[in-house]
């Protein structure tokens, strides 16, 4: 071969290169390293928040916005777990050497499905194990917050706690007059009238509306009956409280949302004194994969890339987790 062709090959395998790396790297980080590596039945560590010879409480915290994501990149190692967080209930649940659980809540809220999920864990622990379940809520226990709240013997609230917001929320952007501006023109096909409910293509018609009104109506009417079975609270007292507003911990004192204002620690001593538990042991539950290797190897891998890098892959992978419009318990601003 000529001079010309051994640089045109020489291109060619540069391009394939790098090609295949960027591949790599692509997947390399959208792989759920978790799921990876993660160790069957992990064992859950106790970290001792207050010494004590008597019964023992566990403290669980619910930190973050509850939804089940399904990408854990090695730039986002942390955050809520929604599987590791059910499996921390289930297991403080079956710990025969708890006598009771503090749930230190705080979230806005999250999805409709999950949210559900966390509060049949809780009735679970109550009912099955028979232990009782207090909530101390933080500086947010709104809308999924509180309902996975409802259930709870007793509930704790700072003054200053932002809670309520008791409703559901669906929503979804219309792009059709920028694209229009834009001259860009979307092709749909298919195979039923309300296929594509919801499209950010188009405006919504008033019978998608409808529909759309109906589902959010049933699933905030199982929202209410949460409360007033958790709350002993009439279903006409939830729904003129429940018009989607928050409140502060204080307000909702007043209101019969909660029953105390304290901190955890204040809350932990309710708990001795209401059930006689004197010289308590209090222990936060950590699961082995809170921190540790996944952590530190998720430091490295970020001390690698730029601000920029970092945020262009956050987007990405944002962007991957999207699924579309669906129904929330979630306060937002």
């Amino acid at each position: 071969m000529n001079k010309t062709r051994w640089i045109a090959l020489s291109i060619a395998i540069g391009l394939l290169a790098v090609s295949i790396g960027f591949r790599f790297m692509s997947s390399l980080f959208s792989t759920d390293l978790e799921a990876l590596f993660e160790m069957p039945k992990q064992p859950y560590e106790e970290t001792v928040i207050e010494e004590g010879t008597g019964k023992k409480i566990a403290v669980v915290e619910l930190d973050g916005v509850i939804q089940d994501t399904s990408t854990s990149s090695m730039l986002n190692s942390g955050g809520y777990n929604h599987d590791r967080f059910l499996k921390k209930l289930e297991d403080v649940g079956e710990d025969r050497s708890v006598a009771g659980v503090i749930l230190r809540v705080n979230t806005p809220g999250g999805g409709v499905v999950e949210s559900d999920e966390i509060h049949d864990k809780i009735v679970e622990i109550k009912e099955e194990h028979n232990k009782p379940v207090y909530v101390s809520m933080g500086n947010t226990a709104a809308s999924g917050g509180y309902y996975v709240s409802a259930p709870a013997d007793k509930i704790i609230a700072h003054p200053a706690t932002l809670t309520g917001s008791i409703g559901v929320i669906m929503q979804s952007y219309n792009f059709t007059e920028l694209a229009d501006q834009l001259g860009v023109d979307m092709n749909t096909i298919k195979s039923g009238e309300f296929k594509d409910i919801m499209s950010t293509t188009r405006k919504m018609t008033d019978e998608e509306r409808d529909i759309l009104q109906t589902m959010i109506d049933d699933m905030y009417a199982d929202f209410v009956q949460v409360i007033v079975d958790g709350r002993d609270m009439s279903e006409s007292k939830v729904r003129e409280l429940g018009d989607g507003r928050v409140y502060t911990g204080s307000q909702a004192a007043d209101n019969g949302l909660v029953d105390g204002l304290g901190s955890l620690e204040e809350t932990v001593a309710m708990m001795q004194e209401d059930f006689e538990w004197s010289n308590a042991k209090v222990v936060k539950y950590q699961s082995g994969l809170d921190f540790g290797w996944q952590s530190l190897l998720s430091g490295k891998v970020q001390s690698l890339f730029g601000k920029e890098d970092q945020s262009l892959m956050a987007i990405q992978e944002l962007l991957q987790q999207s699924d579309g419009p669906r129904a929330m318990y979630l306060y937002s601003k």
